[in-house]
């Protein structure tokens, strides 16, 4: 197959979407497919040693928020664009990003889920010349709900299928300024129906954006996401002291004050000896005010001293630094879509303690490699950790299940070869259709 995989880079961040697209992309070239990936917005990021050459940045972010600001710049002639869209530029206007007001946000996102008749007509018209002076693909497949503005034109132009992945696209949408937010699920909803196929990354995230987007359920189907595991391995003995860790976007809804929370209950009821707190991830500058929030809580409480908080950590230094825990904890206070941090944590051997919501559920059900806790309650995020810290021999146990459930049921390789099944299927309803065989969808 020759297909056409489009996602949003970050520019200078990890994010779990671009990490689950660029580790697809390279398993499927592994298995003799031809896939292109082509960026959009700003470059691609991923904790891999050596990333995949992609193709150029479309949809350039300086390009999209200066068309949208004024008519002018849909107008302007190619090399000036061609400016804008350089590398070091986009990277720099991704630090930058926390500069863009919420307003900003919900006009843009509305006007790129309106796809031809949103004010990035001409970004869009420009993917769609280069994907024509390109080898025909037989699919393409975008990387969340929010491009799906484009699927119409990019089916109409080039006479292809279009299949999008769910992973995540609620939490952002329902975080935009009013009316935007309502407006930008209407407009998501109307443009569903243009895409042939929608994969979710877990059955509760599946189901609740078949719910709030109206597509039925023969047009969504569930593919957990794949961990690629070499260099995730169990450490030869668990620290001492025990060492509570965190791995994810270090922020308010990921749950860390709360872990931290539960963490100092934990030290001042001290039923387990010399616990350490070891907290890394990505960390935005807005967020920095948010860390110093939870060190001055932790020296309020004298435990400053045995926390770590550690931003940005490549892949190699993150498989060290999962095989320094003793348990995992990311609690999430809103429903993830997946969690890929969770496979992260497992395939290094170790326990998993999340609350009873969002696909934590069916995530610890399917691999048996952690417990789970009341929501929202500090009191039972605390508990549950110490039940797990004060039973080696049960955490030992669980962290082996779970890295055995990762190498079978949650390994790239699966991912790749349910997903290339998928696409297979939807090409061959595409070309029946093509052939007069079958009804439009």
């Amino acid at each position: 197959m020759r297909i056409i995989q489009i996602t949003p880079g970050t520019g200078n961040f990890y994010c779990g979407a671009c990490q689950r697209d660029h580790a697809l992309v390279t398993t499927l070239r592994a298995m003799g497919h031809d896939v292109m990936l082509v960026p959009l917005y700003l470059p691609i990021v991923t904790d891999e040693p050596r990333g995949l050459a992609t193709e150029p940045i479309f949809f350039g972010g300086i390009n999209v928020f200066l068309q949208q600001k004024s008519a002018l710049f849909r107008n302007t002639p190619r090399w000036l664009d061609k400016l804008w869209d350089t590398k070091p530029l986009l990277r720099l206007s991704a630090k930058a990003a926390g500069m863009t007001r919420p307003h900003d946000l919900g006009v843009i996102t509305l006007s790129m889920l309106r796809g031809e008749e949103g004010k990035q007509l001409k970004e869009l018209e420009r993917l769609l010349e280069w994907l024509k002076s390109q080898p025909r693909p037989d699919v393409i497949c975008l990387s969340n709900a929010l491009l799906s503005g484009m699927a119409r034109r990019l089916k109409s132009e080039l006479g292809v299928p279009v299949v999008c992945a769910l992973q995540g696209e609620d939490y952002f949408l329902d975080d935009l300024v009013a009316p935007y937010s309502a407006q930008a699920w209407a407009e998501m909803a109307k443009r569903a129906a243009d895409v042939d196929l929608f994969i979710a990354v877990s059955h509760y995230f599946g189901e609740k954006m078949r719910k709030r987007l109206n597509i039925s359920p023969d047009r969504v189907v569930v593919v957990y996401n794949g961990l690629r595991p070499d260099g995730y391995e169990p450490a030869p003995a668990p620290p001492q002291p025990p060492v509570l860790g965190y791995l994810a976007f270090m922020s308010q809804i990921k749950g860390l004050e709360a872990l931290v929370d539960a963490f100092i209950w934990l030290k001042q009821r001290d039923r387990v000896k010399g616990l350490k707190l070891r907290a890394a991830g990505t960390l935005a500058p807005s967020s920095m005010a948010f860390i110093h929030k939870l060190e001055h809580k932790l020296k309020k409480a004298g435990f400053v001293d045995d926390a770590e908080f550690l931003p940005e950590l490549d892949r190699p230094q993150k498989q060290v630094f999962l095989r320094g825990l003793s348990v995992f904890s990311v609690p999430a206070t809103y429903g993830e879509a997946f969690g890929m941090y969770l496979l992260e944590a497992m395939a290094s051997g170790l326990p998993l303690v999340q609350p009873r919501h969002g696909p934590f559920p069916e995530l610890i059900e399917a691999s048996g490699g952690g417990v789970l806790c009341a929501p929202d309650s500090t009191l039972a995020l605390a508990e549950a950790l110490e039940q797990v810290l004060l039973d080696p021999a049960g955490a030992q146990a669980m962290g082996k299940k779970g890295r055995a459930a990762v190498l079978e049921k949650f390994s790239v390789d699966r991912m790749a070869r349910t997903i290339e099944g998928h696409l297979e299927t939807v090409i061959a309803r595409a070309d029946s259709r093509a052939a007069g065989a079958l009804p439009a969808p």
